[in-house]
Order: C-alpha cells, then sequence, then structure tokens
C-alpha cells in the first residue's frame, strides 16, 4: 500500500464521518514559541484552548511536520525521521473518548478492499495513562481487547502535550507486533522495537502551565470543552503496510537512499554504519526540501540553522560514504519525484528550491576544506607538541564557527594517528546547549500570556476599516493591564484596548502597525502598536493621555494621515522592486520577507550572489518607470485557488483563508496576496531610491530603498554634497569623478613615497642598534628603546634588520617602542639562541607580563604589549635578567 494511498484512505474516512478536510499548515508555525509544526495538532492550538472559536466541530488533516530533538537518532531507529507526515482527526467539543476509540479501530481492522487499514486484531496492543480507567473499559467494549493487551502507562508516555504551556491531557496508544523476530514479548511496556506504535488518541481536556519538563508541570483548570485530538504517523504504518523494515525504505524515502548507495559504490545492508550514513541522507534530504518548499532558508539562526545542519549532515554523510564531490543535484530531483504527487508545490518551485540547495552545498564544501586546512595545522600543533589528543576547545571551534562536523574531525584526527578529547568537546557543547536553553526560557517566559484575549475573541473577528476609512466610530470591548482583563484605565496608563472596528493597521505582511490615537468623550489614548495577539483579534497597546476610557464606551479610532500615507507608498514600493527584480533575475528571485514603514521600505529575495551597479541601477529604473506610468493598484478579494490560476504570488511565511486579498499592480506583472495597505495609483509613490543591496546569508540578498519625501531628501542631500565638492576641488560636476580619481592617485604615489622614505630613514637606524650590542655569556644581547613609532610593523621591521646583521651566531634582538600611545615590545632570535633555550615567545611574554599586558608568539619571532608605557625600559631589564640567568 503505497504511502499517498494511505494518506488518501484517511482522509475519505474521516471525510465521510462528517469531518472537514483541512489542507497541510505551513512547516513554519505561527507559534512563537515553536520554530516549526512539530505535531499535527499545533495549528489546531488555538481552538483547542477556546482562545479562538473553531469554524467547525469536526477536522481531518496530513499535517507535514519537523522534529530535531532526536536528530541523533535518525538512521538508527526505525522511527525517527526529522520530517514526518501526522494523519489527524479533531473533535472541538463534539465526540470525546468513546467516540474516537471507536473510529480508530473501525479503520484500523476494515479490510483493505473496504477501504480500511486492513490491519489483523491480534496484532494491536494498546496502552493508557495509569489511572484512566474509563479508556480501558471503553476499549474493551469495542475492540474485545483482553486485559493483557491494555497496559498502563506514566505521564512519560501517555500524557501530551507539544512541551509548551497550552492544551494538554491523558492519551491512550495503538501498537503494532511486529512479531518474536523484533523483540522480547511483552508489549510495549516491554519492547517499542517490536511493538511500534502507529496511533495517539489524546483526550484534550486540561490547560498547563509552568512547563519543566515532559511530566513536571501544572494543570492550571479544564478547557473551555473537551476536544479529541489524534496523530497516525503516516510513516509508521508505511513501512508496516510495505513489509519493509523502517520508515526510511518507503516509497517516497527509498529513492533518495538507493541513489546514495549508488553514488557511493556501496550496497545498502552490508555495512551498519554506512546503511545508518544512507538512512541519514535519505532522510535530510527530504526535509530540507520540505523545508525550502516553505519558504525556510538556509542561515546561522532559528529555522535557517536547523535546515542549514540537515544540508550539511547530509554532505557529511555522504563524504563518510566515500563521496567528497557535490551530490545535491542528483539526490534532491530524486526527492522531489518521490514527493510531488503528495505535495506538488515541491515540483513547481524546484527552481527556486535547487538554486538555494545546490548553493549552499558549494559554500560548505568550501568551508570544509578551510576547516580542513585549520585542522590539518591543529593536527601538526599537537603532534608537535607531543601528545596524542586533539583539544576538545579545538574540536569545538571548528564546529561552532566553521560548522565542521564532530565526526569529521574525529576521522581526520584518527587518520593522523590522534584521538579528539571528546570529553572537552561535549563539555562545551553541553555548555552552548544550556546557554541557548537558558535564552529559549527566558523568551517562552516572556511570551504574553494570551489567554485574557479568549473572551474578546469568543464575541467575534475585529472588523478592519482601514483599506477605506481613517477613521471609525466603534465601542471598547475590552481593556487588559499586566494580562488581566479589567473596566477601566485612567491617565498615564499603558493598555491593550480590543475594539469591535478599528481604522488602525496592526503589523503584518511586513508593514509597521499605524500611528494613532483612540478618542472619546472624555477621554484620550496615544496608540503606541498595534497587534494580532490572536487570530482575527487587533489589539491596540496604548497610553491614556487623559481622562478614563472604560469597557463600553463609544470611541473613535483615527489614524495618522502622514504615516498611512507614507507606509502605502512603501509597501506599494516593495511589491513594484520584488516585480522589477522578477522581471531582470526571473522567476527565482522569490521574496522572502520584507519589512516597510513611511518612507523606507526593505526586500529580502532568494539569490546566492550580489548584484551588479548595473543590475542594480537597472531595478532602480524599472521601479521608477512603474511609478511615472500611474498603474492602477486594484485590490481585489477572491477564493486562493481563484487568486493563484491567475498567478498571484503567495508569500512564504504568510497564513491564508480560503478568500484573500490579491493586489495587483500593472496587470499579471505584479499580483501578489497581500492585506496590507496600498496607494490607489502608483504615481502616488513619487520616488523610489535604492540605497544599496547587501547579503543577509549565503542564499539571500535584500535591497532597501527610501520612498516618497525621504527618497527626494536623500537625492538632495546628495546633490549639496556633490556641490560642494565642485566648489572645493574647482571641478564641474560632470569633471568630478576624473578629478576625484586624479587625486585619489597623486595621494596614493605620496603615501607610497613617505612609506619609502620611513623605510630608509628606519633602515638607518639598524647600524647603531648593532653598535649597541652587549655580551652575556655566549649570547649577543641588543635590547633598547626606540621611542614612538607608527606601527608594530616599523617596530618588527628594525628587529629583523637587526637580527640579519647579527649573523649566525646565538643573538637576542629585543626593541622597544610606544605605537600610538601603548607599549609594543618584539623580540627575535637566532637559530643558535634558540638551541640555547632562548625563545622569542618566552620573553615577549616575560615583556608583556610587566607592561601589563599579553604576548607571545614563534620561537624566532614574537611581540608583546599591554597598558603601561612608562614600564617599557622596566620589560627590556627583564628581558635582560632573563638571557643572563640563562647564560
Amino acid at each position: 500500500m503505497l504511502t499517498a494511498d494511505i494518506r488518501q484512505r484517511w482522509l475519505t474516512f474521516f471525510a465521510d464521518r462528517g469531518h472537514t478536510v483541512v489542507p497541510s499548515a505551513s512547516l513554519v508555525s505561527e507559534d512563537p514559541t515553536l520554530l516549526f509544526t512539530v505535531a499535527g495538532m499545533v495549528p489546531f492550538i488555538p481552538y483547542m484552548s477556546g482562545l479562538v472559536p473553531a469554524p467547525f466541530k469536526r477536522a481531518t488533516s496530513v499535517q507535514k511536520c519537523i522534529r530535531t530533538l532526536d536528530i541523533e537518532e535518525v538512521g538508527k531507529t526505525t522511527r525517527h525521521g526529522t520530517f514526518f507526515q501526522m494523519n489527524g482527526n479533531f473533535s472541538f467539543g463534539d465526540y470525546f473518548k468513546e467516540q474516537a476509540i471507536e473510529f480508530a479501530w473501525e479503520l484500523l481492522t476494515t479490510p483493505e478492499a473496504d477501504g480500511g487499514l486492513g490491519f489483523a486484531e491480534k496484532d494491536l496492543w494498546v496502552t493508557v495513562y495509569e489511572d484512566d480507567d474509563e479508556a480501558i473499559a471503553m476499549w474493551k467494549k469495542t475492540a474485545g481487547l483482553p486485559d493483557h493487551r491494555i497496559q498502563r502507562l506514566g505521564k512519560e508516555d501517555n500524557y501530551w502535550s507539544t512541551g509548551q504551556p497550552g492544551p494538554a491531557g491523558p492519551c491512550s496508544e495503538i501498537y503494532f507486533d511486529r512479531g518474536p523476530e523484533y523483540g522480547a514479548e511483552g508489549g510495549p511496556a516491554a519492547d517499542e522495537n517490536r511493538y511500534i506504535e502507529i496511533w495517539n488518541l489524546v483526550f484534550m481536556q486540561y490547560l498547563i502551565g509552568n512547563v519543566k519538563s515532559k511530566v513536571d508541570f501544572d494543570i492550571l483548570g479544564e478547557l473551555p470543552r473537551k476536544n479529541i485530538d489524534t496523530g497516525m504517523g503516516l510513516e509508521r504504518v508505511a513501512f508496516i503496510k510495505q513489509k519493509v523494515e523502517n520508515l526510511y525504505e518507503i516509497d517516497q524515502v527509498r529513492p533518495v537512499l538507493d541513489l546514495a548507495a549508488d553514488l557511493s559504490g556501496r550496497r545498502y545492508g552490508a555495512d551498519h554504519d554506512d546503511d545508518v550514513r544512507m538512512r541519514v541522507v535519505a532522510d535530510h534530504v527530504r526535509s530540507a526540501l520540505m523545508l525550502m518548499s516553505d519558504g525556510v532558508t538556509p542561515s546561522n539562526e532559528g529555522r535557517g540553522y536547523v535546515l542549514r545542519r540537515l544540508m550539511r549532515r547530509t554532505v557529511r554523510s555522504m563524504r563518510l560514504l566515500g563521496v567528497d564531490r557535490s551530490t545535491f543535484p542528483e539526490l534532491f530531483p530524486a526527492s522531489r519525484d518521490a514527493m510531488s504527487a503528495a505535495y506538488p508545490e515541491v515540483e513547481a518551485d524546484y527552481e527556486r528550491i535547487s538554486r538555494t540547495a545546490y548553493a549552499e552545498e558549494e559554500a560548505f564544501l568550501r568551508t570544509l576544506t578551510g576547516g580542513t586546512s585549520i585542522l590539518d595545522l591543529a593536527v601538526l600543533k599537537t603532534k608537535s607538541e607531543g601528545t596524542t589528543a586533539l583539544a576538545g576547545d579545538t574540536a569545538f571551534q571548528l564546529h561552532d564557527t566553521f560548522g565542521f562536523p564532530i565526526d569529521l574531525t574525529v576521522e581526520i584526527a584518527e587518520e593522523a594517528g590522534l584521538a579528539v578529547d571528546r570529553v572537552a568537546f561535549e563539555r562545551l557543547m553541553t555548555e552552548q546547549k544550556q546557554r541557548a536553553k537558558a535564552d529559549a526560557k527566558t523568551k517562552k517566559l516572556g511570551a504574553n500570556d494570551l489567554s485574557a484575549f479568549a473572551e474578546f475573541r469568543a464575541v467575534g473577528e475585529t472588523v478592519f476599516t482601514g483599506y477605506t476609512e481613517l477613521e471609525t466610530e466603534s465601542r471598547v470591548l475590552g481593556l487588559i493591564i499586566d494580562g488581566q482583563s479589567v473596566a477601566t484605565a485612567v491617565t498615564g496608563e499603558l493598555v491593550e484596548v480590543i475594539l469591535a472596528e478599528t481604522s488602525l493597521y496592526a503589523e503584518s505582511g511586513g508593514q509597521e502597525a499605524d500611528s494613532g490615537s483612540i478618542v472619546g468623550d472624555g477621554f484620550e489614548l496615544e496608540v503606541l502598536d498595534v497587534q494580532k495577539p490572536v487570530r482575527g483579534l487587533i489589539s491596540h497597546r496604548s497610553r491614556v493621555v487623559s481622562g478614563q476610557v472604560a469597557v463600553g464606551d463609544p470611541a473613535r479610532s483615527v489614524v495618522d494621515h502622514e504615516w498611512r500615507k507614507g507606509a502605502t507608498q512603501s509597501h506599494s514600493g516593495t511589491h513594484i522592486v520584488h516585480a522589477a527584480l522578477r522581471e531582470i533575475l526571473g522567476s527565482t528571485a522569490h521574496q522572502s520577507g520584507s519589512y516597510n514603514k513611511a518612507g523606507y521600505l526593505r526586500l529580502d529575495f532568494t539569490w546566492s550572489q550580489p548584484l551588479s551597479a548595473e543590475t542594480k541601477s537597472e531595478i532602480e529604473e524599472i521601479s521608477n518607470t512603474a511609478v511615472r506610468n500611474d498603474f492602477e493598484v486594484i485590490t481585489r478579494e477572491m477564493a486562493v485557488d481563484d487568486a493563484k490560476k491567475l498567478g498571484a504570488m503567495a508569500l512564504f511565511g504568510e497564513k491564508y483563508g480560503d478568500v484573500v486579498r490579491m493586489v495587483e499592480i500593472g496587470g499579471p506583472w505584479s499580483r501578489e496576496l497581500c492585506g496590507g495597505t496600498h496607494v490607489v495609483h502608483t504615481s502616488e509613490i513619487g520616488l523610489i531610491n535604492l540605497l544599496g543591496e547587501s547579503s543577509v546569508g549565503s542564499t539571500n540578498r535584500r535591497i532597501e530603498s527610501l520612498v516618497g519625501a525621504d527618497a527626494f531628501r536623500d537625492f538632495a542631500t546628495e546633490r549639496a554634497i556633490v556641490s560642494q565638492l565642485s566648489s572645493s576641488l574647482k571641478a564641474p560636476r560632470d569633471e568630478l569623478t576624473a578629478r576625484i580619481a586624479d587625486l585619489a592617485a597623486n595621494l596614493k604615489a605620496a603615501e607610497k613615497k613617505i612609506a619609502a622614505y620611513e623605510a630608509s630613514a628606519l633602515s638607518s637606524r639598524v647600524p647603531a642598534l648593532v653598535a649597541n650590542v652587549v655580551r652575556v655569556g655566549d649570547v649577543s644581547l641588543v635590547a633598547e628603546n626606540v621611542g614612538e613609532l607608527r606601527s608594530s610593523d616599523d617596530l618588527r621591521m628594525l628587529v629583523t634588520g637587526v637580527r640579519e646583521r647579527l649573523g649566525s651566531d646565538a643573538a637576542v634582538v629585543a626593541l622597544a617602542a610606544a605605537v600610538a600611545g601603548k607599549p609594543v615590545v618584539i623580540v627575535a632570535t637566532t637559530a643558535e639562541a634558540r638551541s640555547a633555550s632562548l625563545k622569542a615567545g618566552a620573553l615577549a611574554k616575560l615583556a608583556a607580563s610587566i607592561l601589563g599586558g599579553g604576548g607571545g608568539g614563534k620561537d624566532d619571532l614574537a611581540q608583546g604589549g599591554g597598558t603601561n608605557v612608562d614600564a617599557l625600559d622596566d620589560a627590556l631589564a627583564g628581558i635582560r635578567q632573563a638571557v643572563g640567568s640563562t647564560h
């Protein structure tokens, strides 16, 4: 039974039983406490918590999910995958335990010919939460299961939550017995390799908080309504029904595994370690593909870091399989072909995805080359010091700074006959993880408690009137101070204000929130921010300027006209710049983020190379031509599928409903799904002044522009600068470039002459310094303070010049100088001196300790410095004493 067939049987079964089929949400979670959608129920959390009224009583979905907490287990077990699909059926205050159990048993045991999954009843076991006698009774009634095939387990296994504050509840899990060849008798409690969990029925009835661990949390109370949340692992059921050994061998994953084997010339099944590596490749390529299809791009933080880690682990695994060259151009198409039947967007967006993936692999291969060079030097140093283990901090630096995998460090070190201090490495990794966890905990604790908004959202959605008016009469639905609903707010207080209708735009879609006020009879509020704390509800963070505002009061929202005008100019400008980019660079230059406010726009887009000056100029020219053409900006509401048929672009990270708002500029030239505010005609934008373009990661670029009056003022400033230069240099504007180039060339020539003169002057000081040589035993010593110098390089030139004049005999040269007000000592030694145990690094470190700083270097040449310039003579005296005591 193919994976797609199992998926369709699931959706059909529940649709036939009154469930609304809900498309998979993005892997990028809307929940600010989650990087990714980690479970099938995540998109439904607002409905389960009662924060947002559910638009349906029953729902079913096949949700894309990503989890990377157990990434090190991928490939080693039958059940760990970073990307997986979760079949789910949900009830929001409708049916509960009994019908959930009945649905599960019916779908599992109905013969395949009748639309079921065809599991034999004798192979199924269940677990329940330790004190859930009700669930046990229902299993016996529905399935006729004997007592020994119903096992009680504790919170660790049979109490479910996302690991964050929110809905939770006891659960009952269904397991499939793979047979005695896979492990011991005794059910799931005895062996979870033999008994594979395939379906989890969560009886979602509590709200939890103060979550410290999976088993340590507080139950804050019961949810407004009892809900059902179930999850069947699609990949787990697929590998059982396809009679393969694990989820890496199912039809959606196996093609990449087989290709990894072909590329490496190794046979799957011949070697355990190679098998694990091939599974890692198959899993991680699919996960990376799906993440990029949802708009995630590689970076060094957040979601992008997870993606980058998956891709780098893939490269590492192929390397350990003996393949050093690029393999993504072969692996990713294989995964695309396996996944596109279920997710057509993978095929549609593949040009963009492949550009990003291939560039990331090439960049990491270069990193590996650089990291290998650093590692080779570390290996040589370790061997020269006579130790047998590479330092843990070196391995950590390679991992943390260069993204160099620890397994590869170990592999290269072992080839050189060295171990790696894994204890120190793991300690540093643990410390880093603890810092990250502490930061995440701080962020989690800092997240707003949204429960206070639930009662207001239950009344209905906030009506936004700002597309057509800047002032709207409404009434105060609610006031929230410090997370608590209050009846009134008085002068000086900060308060969240909920209105039934508002003309003030809430920050979203890259557009900054409106500036404005809320006024009424006897009160005035300055609006500081406007947000959507929960879906469908707009909240105004405000300061009471005067009077007292109360729940139920009539109120008028007032938008700052100039602010809104600037915001609409910038948002429409963003659409125009995006269209210009795609006209020049092609469809793979896709917007990956934006920010616009009055007078300014910023657009991030997928591209891996800097734009030439000519390309930037062309983008600016096309953008301003669109402004001058006075295109009408048309907004239309329509079904999302109809908008996509017209070519409207859906931007990553944005969530769209069944009905969407399409903004059109210049007909098909620019069509985007967008909820922001816009100008009526492009001529209202005035001017777009492209400030610059820069990198925001290996596969993303950023364009910044000024818009409208701000763009004009910037041009006026530049004109004033040009006029001033023209006057100062006595050159017409059209000759300025050549005049400045001549001046720069003359300056460079003058600097070269000065440098040559200074070098000659320095060289002339060498004979006098050599003349001051003294004999200390068998060693010639020059230790002098040469006063003030321009740079340490000048001092180094003197030191090496004196050493050359002293010949091959044992000699130490130590010269001190004040460089930019700081003390510097540089020491050089000859080979004979070093053989006599006089090493420059040790002497420089001694001098630096006297100067109140640090220093060191190689045995033949080293430098020290500090903070006490008055101690230079003492530092030289210390060196003289050290040379004397040695000889």
